[in-house]
């Protein structure tokens, strides 16, 4: 499979004014490393606010002006300035929101998916696959006609996925897209997403979802703090975990209701409140010393990465 995206030691941060009108870097994700290929599904796994939506942000260019972004994000290899993902964006590389709220309320759904035409030609053969692509997710030609408020939860998102597809994306970024949706609702956007996979295209799940992560995903990227911890692929989920890597990853995975509940005391650090060291030291069981000290960097591990001094060389003497 060919390579679609890299992104490379992506950090993002915001100007933030403190008491005093003190001034501060507020970093919100550091040293962001992954990578998708066509036809492979990769879940960023994180909790509710803790940034991950930023990243599709910067893949597509819509970062708010005051975020200051560092790093390379590379598609098919080549590095892709503000103007490259203005021109590619809603064309190679689509985005379904994690809101409908993305639709226009105050226009007909057709009208959205199809946008602006030059001519009448360009407008019939537009219809035309639209409503090709609408039928492959079971909308009818009632729907074209319809105002966004007029559609079941069901049905919206099944419009935000036809509308993605419509310009052929080689890859598709889904920014949480399963919040508020019943489980049979859920079940049917994850399908989906199996279909894109099916027909090449490369699908970034940015999900806190981590049961619609499994059912899915090829391999997924664990997100704690603002950073990437451990890149695993979906099989090592199983048993009792024992082929996950980082420590936070196999207390995430133990925390499920089917594995035993077991909860681990504290909390993420919150952006600005990270440890000096590794993120995730507070709440470790086999922390070493240099774990309080220094920030561990990114692993590759054949297809799997992680970030944790446990696998690198040096560390069992204390060092």
């Amino acid at each position: 499979m060919d390579k679609l995206l890299d992104v490379e030691n992506v950090s993002i941060s915001f100007i933030q004014y403190t008491k005093g009108l003190n001034q501060r870097d507020l970093k919100v994700i550091t040293d962001l490393t992954l990578d998708i290929s066509e036809g492979e599904i990769l879940a960023v796994l994180g909790s509710s606010g803790s940034g991950k939506s930023l990243l599709a942000h910067a893949i597509f260019g819509i970062l708010p002006e005051n975020a200051n972004l560092n790093g390379k994000i590379k598609y098919k290899g080549k590095e892709l300035s503000q103007k490259d993902k203005e021109e590619i964006r809603g064309k190679e590389i689509a985005l379904i929101p994690q809101s409908v709220n993305f639709l226009d309320p105050l226009m007909k759904i057709s009208d959205q998916a199809i946008g602006q035409t030059e001519s009448e030609e360009e407008k019939k053969a537009k219809k035309q696959k639209q409503r090709e692509i609408f039928e492959k997710y079971n909308l009818g030609p009632e729907v074209d006609d319809m105002y966004p408020f007029q559609l079941s939860g069901g049905m919206a998102r099944r419009v935000l996925v036809s509308t993605a597809l419509f310009s052929n994306p080689k890859l598709v970024v889904a920014d949480e897209p399963t919040p508020g949706l019943d489980a049979e609702t859920v079940t049917e956007t994850l399908n989906h997403f199996k279909k894109m996979k099916e027909d090449g295209v490369g699908v970034l799940l940015i999900t806190h979802d981590i049961n619609a992560a499994l059912k899915v995903a090829d391999r997924i990227g664990i997100f704690y703090s603002g950073y990437v911890i451990e890149i695993a692929e979906n099989k090592d989920f199983s048993d009792d975990g024992e082929n996950l890597l980082h420590p936070y990853t196999k207390a995430l995975y133990k925390a499920l209701p089917g594995n035993g509940f077991n909860l681990t005391e504290g909390h993420q650090p919150l952006h600005g409140e990270i440890p000096e060291g590794c993120p995730y030291y507070d709440r470790c069981e086999m922390a070493f010393d240099k774990c309080k000290k220094e920030r561990p960097k990114l692993i590759n591990l054949g297809n799997k990465k992680v970030r944790c001094f446990k696998y690198m060389d040096g560390v069992e003497d204390g060092a």
